[in-house]
């Protein structure tokens, strides 16, 4: 299922019978992927006047209820709207899906007692390339990514300088497999979400972050197309699968 896409003035093949999921999935489960100090996300069936509505409890369907926050357990996509006042929702402002996106693979510095992306590894990563997104995969990558506890841990994070110049490189989509782009406390400073989305000057209404993700190792850096699928929910951020295509021509 072949497709041919015009981006630009060049014309570019995909094959959407070849997609490359990179969400983590909410299962429900105490090994849940989780960040921010809440619990696990629950996933269980009501119960109604007594009686488990589950066809394994002998209801005639299955009938659950999800308990979960969006940036705690899994993909999920936000807007600028995460960090004003004023509460943007993605439904009304992801108003396109399909991106041309770079996959890097990026080996965090040492800074400190943290470890960083910096400006000059992402200059490094895109060159003289021109991208709508970018798909960050941070090394190590193993599956642990999908299970593990984030809270209390310091995880990598983006120095404002690497935000700074994923904007003037005119990135609207960045994605990246840590639960943040910022520092775990950093006194609310967020100074790569406020960097990216440009919160001192005219906001970036339309550009996007995604957080835990995961790319397997199996997805080689390079070009490919980004399907970014949202639910819609009428909030700062919502549950995402994102969806890579290989760039085949």
């Amino acid at each position: 299922m072949l497709a041919t896409i015009k981006f630009k003035s060049k014309k570019r093949v995909i094959d959407l019978s070849q997609p490359l999921d990179i969400s983590i999935p909410i299962t429900g489960q105490p090994n849940n992927v989780n960040a921010w100090y809440v619990d696990s996300p629950k996933i269980v069936p009501e119960i109604i006047d007594g009686e488990t509505i589950s066809v394994a409890d002998g209801a005639a369907v299955n009938f659950n209820t999800i308990t979960f926050n969006p940036h705690s357990h899994g993909t999920h996509t936000e807007t600028v709207g995460h960090i004003t006042e004023k509460v943007y929702s993605i439904n009304q402002y992801l108003k396109q899906f399909f991106f041309l996106a770079e996959v890097v693979t990026v080996a965090p510095e040492k800074l400190g007692e943290d470890y960083v992306i910096s400006r000059k590894q992402l200059q490094f990563a895109l060159g003289n390339k021109k991208r709508e997104a970018i798909v960050i995969r941070t090394m190590p990558n193993t599956r642990e990514k999908h299970t593990r506890q984030y809270s209390d841990t310091n995880p990598t994070y983006l120095l404002e300088e690497a935000a700074n110049y994923l904007k003037s490189k005119g990135i609207k989509h960045l994605l990246i497999d840590l639960p943040s782009v910022d520092k775990e406390q950093d006194e609310g400073e967020l100074l790569a979400h406020n960097a990216f989305w440009n919160t001192s000057g005219k906001l970036r209404l339309d550009a996007t972050i995604t957080e835990f993700i995961y790319v397997s190792n199996k997805i080689e850096d390079g070009e490919y197309m980004l399907n970014l699928q949202i639910a819609p929910f009428e909030n700062d951020a919502s549950p995402s699968k994102p969806i890579l295509y290989k760039v085949i021509d």
